[in-house]
């Protein structure tokens, strides 16, 4: 089962970045191609859309829109930190960049894939169905201390200790091949009180191991250096995330690029010489509006960062 795509905060994130004719842009994380859709329109057919993807259905989806769309297009089938090293390689920079983090609604909708906790499916949660790596393997295999990390560090999760031992006691009597298994494993371990508040149990460890699978923060680390290096003078950069593990990167990222002098305060002069890289085009993310929420309810969590790399000056 799939739905229909709806890209979050595509209004705000076009308008903010501001594509113009026979600019370069890359889209990070094309997904199902409603952000780039809208950001190849306003290239025009001087201008070129990158679009980066390890899923095999987003390349599909890729290759219905480069039909469809006047400017040039290219599609890298890699995880983005890696497709961005290549272009580095390539030489290869932009006027726009963006990332749109975390799982795409098409992932989440093709239930046999096991990303919800909401439907019965094989515990999978590969956005790359190449790798070897599956979330029914890492839950067979990490031992209790690295499962409680894990559910704690990714997920946030107060019970983290409680469901990683009850994983590992029943993962002995049975293998854990299901989503519907893994959420009664953790439904279960959780004091009765804790299990009607804050959402769904198992959302917070669910998130972990899928983050844990696909390697995403990893990959955000290392791309996050490697798109700015990528941005042109003056080309603007945005970062859509949707849990705070992905928002404090982007935030602190940006937050660093736009500092200036770090001298120490008494000083009376600057004596560092460090000049700002950015400037802040949103000084807080932004969030979708009421009526978006409504429509989409995804994009509650959503918030987006933009900056814009400012010209470094003549020494």
């Amino acid at each position: 089962m799939t739905s229909a795509h709806v890209p979050v905060l595509a209004g705000e994130l076009v308008e903010l970045l501001d594509p113009q004719p026979g600019d370069v842009a890359i889209d990070c994380t094309f997904g199902g191609g409603g952000h780039a859709r809208l950001v190849a329109d306003r290239l025009g057919p001087q201008g070129m859309l990158i679009a980066i993807d390890r899923d095999p259905v987003a390349e599909e989806r890729f290759a219905e829109l480069a039909a469809d769309v006047a400017c040039r297009t290219r599609f890298i089938h890699a995880p983005f930190a890696d497709a961005l090293e290549q272009l580095r390689e390539e030489d290869v920079t932009a006027d726009v960049i963006y990332l749109d983090l975390g799982m795409s609604s098409m992932q989440v909708d093709t239930l046999e894939r096991g990303f919800s906790y909401v439907y019965d499916a094989p515990l999978d949660m590969r956005m790359d169905p190449r790798q070897e790596l599956t979330a029914a393997g890492l839950v067979a295999t990490w031992d209790e201390r690295q499962l409680a990390r894990l559910f704690r560090d990714y997920g946030e999760e107060r019970y983290a200790v409680q469901i990683a031992r009850a994983i590992v006691r029943e993962r002995a009597r049975r293998p854990l091949q299901t989503t519907n298994e893994l959420v009664d494993v953790i439904t279960n371990a959780i004091p009765v009180p804790a299990r009607f508040g804050g959402g769904h149990p198992a959302k917070r460890v669910f998130q972990s191991i899928r983050i844990a699978v696909n390697e995403e923060l990893d990959q955000l680390d290392r791309a996050l250096p490697l798109a700015w290096e990528l941005l042109r003078p003056n080309g603007r950069f945005a970062g859509i995330s949707f849990h705070s593990l992905e928002d404090r990167r982007v935030k602190r990222f940006l937050a660093a690029r736009a500092q200036g002098c770090i001298c120490p305060p008494d000083l009376p002069i600057c004596r560092c010489g460090r000049e700002p890289e950015a400037e802040l085009v949103t000084r807080r993310g932004v969030v979708a509006t009421p009526g978006e929420v409504a429509h989409n309810p995804r994009a509650k969590s959503a918030r987006m960062r933009v900056a814009r790399k400012l010209e470094a000056s003549p020494t």
